[in-house]
């Protein structure tokens, strides 16, 4: 049993643009799915796509590189931690690298980056800080 299916994702992921895979296959759930929409939106992957498989499907999530071979994804990192949850309204929303990176966030409007939520006037709980 896993204690953090987030965190594993994440560090799918890390791993993967460690050694510049195409793609990260990841165990699906609707969190992940949110969490990879949010990163297809602002541009951090290509895609991401739900391939049905016995006795769990899975999530392929394509990466992203520049034309050079440049990491889109320098950095991914968990925040908020099953033994330490991490809260802010819409007025503290944080701010990763002066607005260069951004936060995913789960509200109760779904998984959102950090402008999304600014926007939309919500707080939430702040997943992992991306840049």
């Amino acid at each position: 049993m896993m204690t953090d299916p987030i965190a594993d994702m994440l560090t799918r992921i890390r791993n993967a643009i460690q050694i510049e895979r195409p793609f990260v296959d990841i165990p699906l759930s609707k969190v992940k799915i949110g969490i990879a929409e949010v990163l297809q939106r602002e541009g951090y992957i290509w895609d991401f796509e739900l391939v049905e498989q016995e006795p769990q499907s899975i999530l392929r999530v394509n990466l992203k590189y520049s034309p050079t071979g440049e990491r889109v994804i320098q950095k991914i990192s968990r925040v908020s931690k099953p033994g330490r949850r991490v809260y802010v309204d819409y007025r503290n929303l944080p701010e990763v690298l002066d607005g260069m990176g951004i936060c995913v966030m789960s509200t109760n409007q779904g998984v959102l980056s950090n402008r999304e939520a600014k926007k939309n006037h919500v707080g939430g709980e702040v997943i992992c800080e991306v840049w």
